[in-house]
């Protein structure tokens, strides 16, 4: 059979770079789905939580709403007894009265919490009474609880206003389960871009017909139609089509209609293979690469059909593999939604020598056994033509074109393949921000995946010192210079400026103890905590708001002051709700809330880093971000100032 040779070789970043300019992949437009149809796709909107989970602050337990001071002391040979109002509070029933001093409500599990209680004592823990020395119903508490205990706060779950979702996140069971919580009945997701998938040869059939001498099992469709609905793609199956140049034309024809079409074999210089013959019929720009500096993956055509991304893979299940990680599926992702892949590698020694070919990208599939050392990395033997060979690796190493060969006992690096556990590029502990929420949403868009916990501002301070966060979010007042933060920071810790953001007290516009609040503040203040029926939510020891509270309270204790919540919105929560009168919270909160809001002090919200994380890439581009004036610009508009 007569031969073409490969007369222009281009290497693999030459390939990649020629391909990604021509098709500049961007998703497909975005569209609503019902929850029930979202399960896979990939978000196109943040998803900003609409209520807060839970919604009202609710029991734990069966047992009794008190107030936490009322039983402190209490024990079994001495116990408190508390009079009994006669609601019973159980799941869905709004409550009707107050605990008072010195009574408690019976409330079940899942029960709202009554207003003036800001506790739950167990059932196992009560006795109760027929009546006391009053001849009324009571209870004797047998344990004394703390403020808080047995309450699962309004939005200590998620907070209104919460981004709980970002985009390009992918919806799994966990996430619908999470947005059925929410109440949301449709999300925002990317369209799925439509993957012509077209296989080509004499020799191939059907998995399932029968085995015949020269005939090989199309299994390439399978692996291309199962990786592309992995990246958030619909395939389309055209199905197998014979070495005829006419059919051929004809399916690629008619698979112009997708987003992206995927041939397998043909692309060789044989006289019968004659599907880069077929890409020579078409323009716009067509043909880009046919052949590249790679091992397995040699034959390889990268094109634009009329407009349409277009790749012939080589036939050989290896070679086929290989190219589709390398080449087509960065462009699939990008048309998807989802973030660039983040690879998993490990580092791990070779055991003997292996020999490349100089002037080509080569790809080793290795097994890894694990050695007191470390890793090993053994090469599987298996060549382009192997199906088990991907299947059963663990991995595969990089050999640059310039390299001759590998040394035994060098190090490499090995990316491995499939599903492997991973910690987040950036790991977030401290105080909770809409404006983190935003940067981390921003972050991710970027292909840098993050996790946030929110411990409180202190929490986070020693989380870093602790080295077990990258980045802390902290806004922590020092009483004696007045001075937010700087105060904190150690010599292995980095004070990076962040915003400021506005806190100040809570209250509803309706309520008549807030109607002088224009005035005098300080006079007013004194008004409202000395005002035994105007109730607070304070928040957690441990937090800058709480810092700042403390401050301006000045250790007296205004009723509800043993009342504590953990976030801004849990507070917001508390005041709307009316379980408390006011608090203090960010400006934005209280707007998202349709709350009143007194300025009480601009606050620092800075980023508290460990030094020795300065250097990570994913850190310095987080850094990077905070410069960028577009970013600076939406933070504004979230109502922060930077």
């Amino acid at each position: 059979m007569k031969q073409k040779q490969f007369l222009n070789l281009a290497t693999a970043e030459e390939a990649e770079k020629r391909f990604w300019q021509a098709v500049m992949p961007k998703p497909c437009g975005e569209e609503q789905v019902s929850l029930q149809d979202a399960r896979g796709r990939v978000l196109s909107r943040d998803v900003i939580a609409r209520h807060n989970v839970p919604y009202f602050d609710r029991s734990n337990f069966d047992g009794y709403a008190v107030r936490a001071e009322d039983t402190f002391g209490a024990q079994e040979t001495a116990p408190v007894c508390l009079s009994l109002n006669p609601e019973v509070l159980a799941c869905g029933v709004v409550p009707q009265n107050s605990v008072t001093k010195g009574t408690a409500t019976m409330i079940a599990t899942g029960g709202v919490i009554p207003r003036g209680a800001d506790a739950v004592v167990m059932i196992e823990n009560t006795l109760p009474l027929d009546e006391n020395e009053s001849g009324n119903k009571a209870v004797n508490i047998l344990k004394p609880v703390v403020p808080t205990g047995g309450i699962s706060l309004a939005g200590s779950d998620i907070g209104a206003g919460e981004a709980v979702l970002r985009v390009s996140d992918r919806m799994g069971y966990r996430e619908t389960g999470t947005l059925a919580a929410l109440g949301e009945e449709k999300v925002w997701v990317w369209k799925r871009p439509k993957v012509g998938i077209i296989s080509t040869g004499d020799e191939l059939i059907a998995p399932g017909e029968k085995m015949e001498l020269g005939k090989v099992y199309d299994s390439n469709a399978m692996v291309i139609t199962h990786a592309v609905e992995e990246l958030g793609c619909e395939p389309l199956r055209f199905g197998i089509v014979p070495d005829n140049e006419p059919q051929l034309e004809k399916a690629i024809r008619k698979a112009l209609g997708t987003d992206f079409i995927i041939l397998s074999g043909g692309t060789s210089k044989g006289e019968g293979d004659l599907n880069y013959r077929v890409f020579e019929k078409f323009s716009n720009p067509g043909i880009l690469v046919h052949g590249v500096s790679l091992k397995p993956g040699k034959p390889l055509c990268l094109a634009v059909l009329d407009g349409t991304p277009a790749a012939i893979l080589p036939g050989f299940p290896a070679s086929a593999t290989f190219t589709f990680s390398k080449f087509i599926d960065p462009i699939l992702r990008a048309m998807s939604g989802l973030p660039p892949e983040q690879k998993t590698t490990v580092k791990a020694s070779v055991p003997a020598r292996l020999n490349s070919d100089k002037g080509r990208t080569e790809f080793h599939l290795v097994h890894l056994v694990r050695k007191a050392e470390g890793f090993k990395a053994y090469s599987t033997g298996k060549g382009s033509g192997s199906i088990t060979g991907f299947a059963r690796a663990d991995g595969f190493m990089e050999i640059p074109r310039n390299t001759e060969m590998i040394e035994a006992g060098q190090d490499v690096t090995i990316q491995l393949l499939g599903e492997a556990a991973r910690p987040p590029d950036l790991m977030f502990i401290g105080s909770h921000c809409v404006g983190l929420d935003y940067l981390m949403g921003e972050m991710q868009k970027r292909g840098v995946s993050c996790r946030f916990l929110a411990v409180g501002s202190m929490g986070g301070v020693m989380a870093a010192k602790r080295g077990e966060c990258d980045i802390s979010g902290i806004h922590l007042l020092d009483e004696d210079s007045g001075m937010y933060n700087q105060h904190l920071i150690t010599p292995e810790l980095h004070l990076q400026k962040g915003y400021r953001r506005s806190q100040g007290l809570l209250f509803r516009k309706d309520d008549e103890n807030f109607a002088d609040c224009n005035t005098d503040f300080e006079n007013f203040f004194q008004q409202v905590i000395n005002n035994p029926e105007v109730h607070m939510i304070n928040r957690n020891r441990g937090s800058g708001t709480r810092v700042l509270l403390d401050r301006y309270l000045a250790d007296q204790q205004p009723s509800g002051f043993f009342q504590e919540a953990k976030s801004h919105n849990s507070v917001a929560a508390a005041v709307a709700q009316k379980r408390a009168d006011w608090g203090v919270a960010i400006r934005s909160v209280a707007e998202d809330s349709g709350l009143g809001f007194i300025p009480i002090q601009d606050e620092e919200y800075d980023f508290v880093i460990p030094k020795e994380r300065l250097q990570r890439p994913e850190v310095a581009r987080f850094l990077s971000l905070l410069e960028e004036k577009n970013i600076q610009k939406k933070l504004s508009e979230l109502g922060l100032k930077t």
